[in-house]
């Protein structure tokens, strides 16, 4: 089976491994990735279970979703193309003894490696951030066994999510480093849902995640203005 092409951008991935050194720091520039990854836990947990499964986390950056899911009893492989961030990643797994394998590859080349070999995969707040995101969804749709589940988290494409997520995190609280998101690159819930439709996905879920500036805090939320996570399930043949 043919490799595809590498669906990525170097400029997207120098950014996230310019934050390296700092991403297992709860209050440095990834502070916002520790606030959410309870969040993201309660709704794996919602959403699919876990425990013993094969789970893939595609975009794993330094581990900590990966860690997480591992602590809760899963076979995780987490993956990313920032080599930096995979180094935090593998360094912090040794000194935690977290049970998480890493790997630098691309979701498309593991797709054409190990066709439908996962129970659930995840993909967190990096389909934003790649050139081709409906290729990528067909590429995680190609890796799950059939009625596995992939959970996706990304950020809605309209006005609210412009002044909240980009004016707002990136220039007024400066929650999140300057140019983290471009407004044109974000996903409206539509379009997502068209994709997976398209790679054989059917769409179970979509839940927001809410911001408190008061007590700078996230929660789930019926309102997918903003952030949101989206619950996919492979069609069984």
């Amino acid at each position: 089976m043919s490799v595809p092409a590498q669906n990525s951008d170097p400029v997207e991935i120098g950014k996230f491994n310019e934050r390296a050194q700092s991403w297992w720091d709860p209050n440095g520039s990834s502070k916002p990735l520790h606030d959410l990854n309870p969040v993201r836990m309660d709704y794996l947990r919602r959403v699919a279970r876990i425990s013993g499964k094969a789970i893939l986390d595609v975009g794993c950056g330094g581990g900590i979703l990966s860690e997480a899911m591992a602590r809760d009893g899963a076979n995780v492989l987490g993956i990313d193309l920032a080599r930096d961030v995979l180094d935090v990643a593998e360094l912090h797994a040794l000194e935690t003894g977290a049970k998480v394998r890493y790997r630098a590859i691309a979701a498309e080349a593991l797709a054409a490696e190990q066709p439908h070999h996962f129970n659930v995969v995840t993909c967190m707040e990096m389909l934003e951030h790649v050139p081709d995101p409906a290729a990528t969804m067909r590429a995680l749709a190609g890796l799950l066994a059939p009625g596995g589940d992939l959970v996706v988290s990304t950020l809605n494409r309209n006005w609210r999510s412009f002044l909240v997520a980009i004016v707002g995190a990136e220039y007024v609280a400066r929650v999140l480093p300057r140019g983290t998101h471009e407004y044109l690159k974000l996903i409206r819930p539509s379009e997502l849902a068209k994709w997976g439709r398209a790679a054989g996905l059917d769409l179970r879920d979509l839940t927001g995640i809410s911001f408190n500036p008061l007590t700078r805090s996230f929660g789930l939320s019926p309102d997918a203005a903003v952030n949101y996570l989206a619950h996919f399930r492979r069609v069984e043949n």
